[in-house]
């Protein structure tokens, strides 16, 4: 490359002195260079983006409209309560034979309860608590693993009057069934921040966790085959199926 080409690259963008216009057209490259500098010039532009007076004009209508955001927590306790009306919805309707059905001791029953309670309670509000930095998947698995085992081992070993195959699938509907409003809501919740997968599965943990509070009362049936297939099984199903749901979902905030 001569000098001449070097000044005749410098000087694009605008009109060329005489002598490099006459060294641009005995040159092969210059030529080149600036026929397709010119065919870059001819491409349509793009839009221009909104003015920043029109976006300041917006954000200080948005503000003056809503100048405080609404807690958090707020929605933590509209969740808690149709986690609530759903529980005692659901043992008002199945327990036409008494609220509580299961066979094992007081003590275990009440434990298990506790247990499930605490992981519904305490699910929620890991999956809507802002600003957590360290993903909490050792009190989420924690806590899951603790309610399996109870189940597991605290089962009364009572079998019941239905088939194996008719009692599973029953209890595996009834928990479907009253596990979907609070799951509803606990994506529509989780839409208004960003996507993290343990937010997902503990918010999914606990919506569940309201159908497998009610079958944990209600269900007679005590087998360990019964309560792993009928009652666990489709608990972490739904757990699962909320951390797909949401990670197809859009966000509809980015904050954390």
């Amino acid at each position: 490359m001569r000098p001449e080409c070097a000044r005749v690259m410098d000087a694009l963008g605008g009109p060329l002195p005489p002598e490099l216009a006459a060294h641009a057209a005995s040159c092969e490259d210059c030529r080149a260079i600036t026929e397709g500098f010119g065919a870059l010039g001819a491409l349509p532009q793009a839009p221009l983006s909104e003015p920043p007076e029109r976006s300041r004009t917006q954000a200080l209508r948005e503000l003056a409209a809503h100048p405080r955001a609404s807690p958090w927590w707020r929605e933590l306790l509209v969740l808690l309560a149709v986690f609530g009306g759903v529980m005692g919805g659901g043992l008002f309707a199945l327990g036409r034979r008494g609220w509580v059905n299961n066979a094992a001791s007081p003590a275990v029953v009440a434990g298990l309860a506790l247990l499930i309670l605490v992981l519904v309670g305490g699910g929620a509000f890991i999956a809507l608590a802002p600003a957590r930095r360290r993903p909490a998947w050792g009190l989420i698995g924690g806590g899951a693993a603790g309610v399996v085992l109870f189940q597991l081992l605290g089962g009364s070993g009572y079998t019941g009057m239905r088939s194996f195959l008719a009692g599973v699938l029953g209890c595996m509907v009834t928990e479907v069934a009253l596990s979907v409003p609070p799951l509803a809501l606990t994506l529509v919740l989780l839409c208004r921040s960003a996507f993290q997968p343990w937010r997902a599965v503990a918010a999914g943990l606990s919506s569940a966790g309201v159908g497998l509070f009610v079958l944990h009362l209600h269900c007679a049936d005590g087998s360990a085959e019964h309560l792993a297939l009928g009652h666990i099984a489709p608990w972490l199903l739904l757990s699962v199926v909320t951390l797909l749901l949401r990670a197809r979902l859009p966000s509809r905030n980015y904050a954390p």
